[in-house]
């Protein structure tokens, strides 16, 4: 008889880079202190061994200026990943592997397909340029949807996070922005919207769950210090798990309890 699988207590993580990427140790960072081991890796190395994949649990697109942001923010990026890597991408969607994209990596995953709908074989929204035509950076107020089902925000309240972009406006035709609302795709949306996003999107998920991206930076709140307030914390403030870390040690539960719940 083969033996069962033993359950996975520290998920292997992919962290994805290539050129231009300069949020990927704070990713890292991230998934490590939520428990997870993490491998990085550059996007020539994953295409000439796509099966490396197959050895992954979560999987992260980091934040950054990939390949300069030419033509358009990721889509570099993500059109080599459309020509070399989709499917492989695919079915780890469909093994239940959890992927997230802040920043640069949410702009990738929208403009390579994989949100809002994986399985829809096109690029349905896009994030172009702010509305003041500015590079925004500072600390934004989010609203957590409460009826998500986005395994990532499993749980969170109404949070600040810091955001640093010049194409993080959400747009999408309003029937596919109805979709996303009536599907429970809207994780967290803007509390003053400082960029233009239709419906004040923030970030979204896809049907499952898993795949989720947004253009704060959950991977730059680890540690109560990172926020701009800490000095005003009281010690009960600064004794709890600083949200952004809440967001890694959501993914990482799930794939802990889908793991038990296998064998």
């Amino acid at each position: 008889m083969t033996p069962l699988p033993a359950p996975v207590s520290v998920p292997a993580t992919l962290i994805l880079r290539t050129a231009g990427t300069n949020c990927d140790r704070e990713l890292a960072h991230a998934f490590e202190l939520a428990g997870a081991a993490t491998t990085t890796l550059h996007l020539n190395e994953l295409i000439a061994d796509p099966a490396r994949l197959e050895g992954f649990d979560l999987i992260g697109l980091p934040g950054g200026f990939s390949y300069g942001d030419d033509i358009a923010a990721g889509r570099i990026f993500a059109n080599r990943l459309k020509h070399r890597l989709y499917e492989p991408l695919l079915a780890a969607i469909d093994r239940g592997v959890p992927m997230i994209g802040p920043c640069n990596g949410f702009q990738v995953l929208v403009k390579l397909g994989l949100l809002p709908d994986p399985h829809a074989g096109r690029q349905q929204a896009t994030l172009a340029h702010n509305t003041s035509g500015r590079f925004i950076d500072r600390w934004t107020p989010m609203t957590v949807e409460a009826e998500s089902r986005c395994v990532w925000t499993k749980g969170l309240g109404d949070h600040d996070l810091p955001m640093a972009h010049g194409e993080g406006r959400f747009e999408a035709p309003d029937d596919v922005l109805d979709a996303l609302e009536a599907n429970g795709q809207v994780a967290v949306r803007y509390a003053d919207n400082p960029n233009g996003s239709k419906r004040d999107i923030a970030g979204v998920c896809d049907p499952t769950g898993l795949v989720f991206g947004l253009m704060p930076h959950p991977e730059r709140h680890l540690h109560f210090t990172n926020h701009p307030s800490w000095t005003r914390m009281s010690d009960a403030e600064r004794a709890d798990t600083p949200v952004g870390l809440r967001y890694f040690e959501n993914a990482v539960a799930y794939v802990r309890e889908r793991s038990a719940a296998a064998v």
